[in-house]
């Protein structure tokens, strides 16, 4: 069974109901935030098994500690080869003036007379990598990827379905930014290649640290962009880039300018933030109990630098750091919505697929029901458990997604257990194991089924084994 994406914040030791704050004081890329969560302590394993994964080629990546402003940061850095490369951290290059901008003129110029075969393509080719031990621009692909290319690329990696959902939002967010700024359908936007490849490796590699993390909630406060003019595949650009701000204007994110000439927020940056669903506000007091300092690339008056901090809100006295772990969610409410309809006209894809986007928009369950309607018609009844502040968006959703014309609402109380989550080590890895406290003091362990399932899997034994085996390290 799959995982939401609120499930997964859920399942692990790290979040122990701790809020991931983003502090784009100087931006956002995807490399940058890629950077900035391996500095947080995120599963870099993980993430190096799906890129692994990728049928993609054109690329390596890697990972170093550099300083930037006498600041120690982890940098994350694709590395494309001759045939990818796309100068994006080319200050000449962006900013018009230089060898490399003049080539680029030369061979727009040539290319003139097919550019209506490619006047949809990725607006950016984007944030993203060192050049060590490559050469500089050779020339550039003319292969194209749209939204269905890019959904099953990411289909295709190794990565769980919470981190998967991430990355097929994310994508999705970044397609209508562009499909509304040129003015097209959404499945006619074309990812250019040499956008496209670094675009993918960020995207996918974000979305496995984020679930990997698994925190309560993401809290984003503002993005702070610069202003002037940028280099992009058909010419010069404003900054802030057109997608980005129709990514801004969708999804509500707090935007400022600031005197720095340059373009500190990427559409992809943008994307990433606005999967996230974010939060604008910081609770009034809280403790930080990490903090992690990733790098960009491009050189501007403000120094390129991402931080994130894994915070816990303080309601009153504070609770120690080594009781973290045997605290309750704050994201496990008492009162919560049952939201319910009937269908009786729409196929089993339609209503598998209405099911996914809800739990990836923070639905706690979804069930469907057989049921009959009137005149003895077999139908489904869609039942979904949301806490309050989420029905709202919840509700829209079934209404885009299903038939129905009405959803009724059902307001309850339910008593939950104290809840704990802690991460295990086995003779085979890591395993996330959930630990509940009954009434009467004794105590239930449950293991993550997808961790010990991933484990049973790549060492070839039973998947009780391993389960067995995150039990035994639970209660030692």
């Amino acid at each position: 069974m799959e995982r939401s994406q609120r499930e997964v914040a859920e399942s692990l030791a790290m979040g122990c109901g701790c809020a991931l704050y983003l502090d784009c004081q100087s931006g956002i890329a995807g490399d940058m935030l890629v950077g900035t969560l391996l500095d947080l302590g995120a599963d870099e394993v993980a993430m190096r098994r799906a890129l692994a994964s990728l049928p993609v080629e054109g690329f390596e990546i890697a990972v170093t500690r550099v300083k930037k402003a006498g600041i120690d940061c982890c940098d994350f850095a694709v590395l494309l080869d001759r045939e990818h490369e796309n100068h994006d951290h080319d200050m000449a290059y962006l900013h018009g003036t230089g060898h490399a901008a003049h080539e680029h003129e030369h061979e727009h110029e040539h290319e003139h007379e097919h550019e209506h075969e490619h006047e949809h393509e990725h607006e950016h080719e984007h944030e993203h990598g060192h050049r060590h031990g490559y050469e500089g621009h050779h020339h550039h692909h003319h292969e194209h990827r749209g939204p269905a290319d890019i959904a099953r690329i990411i289909d295709a990696a190794d990565m769980t379905a919470g981190a998967r959902a991430l990355a097929h939002r994310t994508f999705d967010i970044l397609a209508a930014a562009e499909a509304k700024a040129h003015a097209v359908p959404i499945d006619q936007v074309h990812f250019h290649e040499v956008g496209a490849v670094d675009s993918i490796v960020d995207i996918v590699a974000a979305s496995v640290l984020l679930d990997s993390l698994g925190v309560s909630r993401v809290i984003v406060p503002v993005l702070v962009d610069g202003h002037g003019t940028v280099r992009c595949q058909h010419g010069i650009i404003p900054v802030p880039a057109p997608a980005t701000l129709n990514i801004c204007i969708a999804s509500g994110l707090p935007l400022q300018q600031v005197d720095v000439e340059g373009e500190l927020v990427t559409p992809t940056g943008a994307a990433l933030v606005a999967a996230l669903d974010p939060q604008a506000e910081l609770p009034a007091r809280y403790v930080v109990r990490q903090v992690g300092m990733g790098v960009g690339k491009r050189s501007y008056e403000r120094p390129s630098l991402l931080r994130a901090l894994l915070i816990q809100e303080v309601a009153g006295a504070e609770a120690p750091a080594s009781e973290c772990a045997r605290q309750v969610s704050d994201a496990t409410p008492e009162q919560i919505v049952k939201l319910e309809c009937d269908i009786d006209d729409s196929t089993p894809e339609v209503l598998a697929y209405a099911a996914d986007r809800l739990r990836e928009a923070g639905a706690r369950e979804v069930h469907w029901l057989p049921i009959y309607t009137k005149k003895g018609r077999p139908a489904f009844q869609l039942q979904v458990i949301a806490v309050l502040e989420d029905v709202e968006r919840l509700e829209l959703i079934i209404f885009r997604e299903t038939s129905t014309i009405g959803i009724r609402r059902v307001n309850m109380d339910r008593t939950v257990l104290e809840r704990s989550f802690e991460r295990v080590q086995t003779p085979w890895g890591a395993v996330s194991v959930k630990r509940a406290v009954l009434p009467d003091g004794s105590e239930r362990i449950a293991p993550e089924l997808d961790d010990c399932a991933a484990l049973a899997r790549r060492e070839g034994i039973p998947l009780q084994q391993v389960m067995d085996a995150a039990r035994l390290a639970s209660r030692a």
